[in-house]
């Protein structure tokens, strides 16, 4: 069944229980459903662009804890449950990318548009520690829904365009750069001083100021 039919969005906002609609969606996106909260707060914090921060505030928390029941779902239900839920060949490249990158997968996901749920219940299936996934969670979920609720606290209607057609672009963008920037100063850099320099780029830059 197709939740989202013409006016659903509409019939959920003008409920005297849209929020908790919202917070349902935003707790759910995070564990075992498919559609984003997204498709609600951002018109309701258009509709009121004074509220949108608020509005970003709450469906990160309520995301956060969605991501705690996902990882809880994972421990409990351990690979039987992502075998259920999703595709094999989606379990084999999670489980290589939690091997590769460990908790930065979890922001990655948790800041881009990619399923967030896949991740948080393989975090548990895959034991990743639970400190470092909360931590990445709330980094990448918070800055996720922030910017976008942020543009419309500032822009209101004249962002829509952009939030709608043009935001995942540019968060895919900022993503694979931050990725290439941790990979210069984790492993580039070092090499450059390990082979070239003989000394820390630091002890290089500010060694005058000891």
């Amino acid at each position: 069944m197709n939740l989202l039919q013409p006016g659903t969005v509409e019939v959920w906002m003008s409920s005297p229980y849209a929020l908790i609609i919202l917070g349902l969606l935003s707790f759910s996106e995070s564990s075992c459903f498919l559609i984003p909260p997204e498709v609600m707060v951002i018109p309701m914090g258009i509709n009121a662009p004074e509220k949108a921060l608020w509005y970003g505030l709450f469906i990160s928390l309520l995301s956060l804890f969605g991501a705690m029941f996902g990882y809880f779902l994972g421990q409990r239900g351990g690979k039987p449950i992502l075998r259920r839920l999703f595709k094999e060949k989606h379990v084999r490249s999670v489980e290589n990318l939690f091997k590769k990158y460990d908790s930065k997968a979890i922001f990655i996901a948790a800041f881009t548009p990619i399923p967030y749920k896949v991740f948080t219940i393989s975090a548990g299936v895959f034991d990743l520690d639970y400190k470092r996934f909360m931590i990445a969670s709330i980094i990448g979920r918070t800055s996720r829904y922030m910017i976008v609720m942020g543009l419309i606290f500032f822009f209101g209607e004249r962002i829509r365009y952009f939030i709608e057609h043009q935001l995942d672009v540019v968060i895919g963008i900022s993503t694979i750069a931050a990725i290439i920037l941790f990979i210069f100063y984790k492993f580039i850099i070092p090499f450059i001083e390990d082979k070239w320099l003989k000394r820390s780029l630091k002890d290089i830059l500010f060694g005058w100021m000891k």
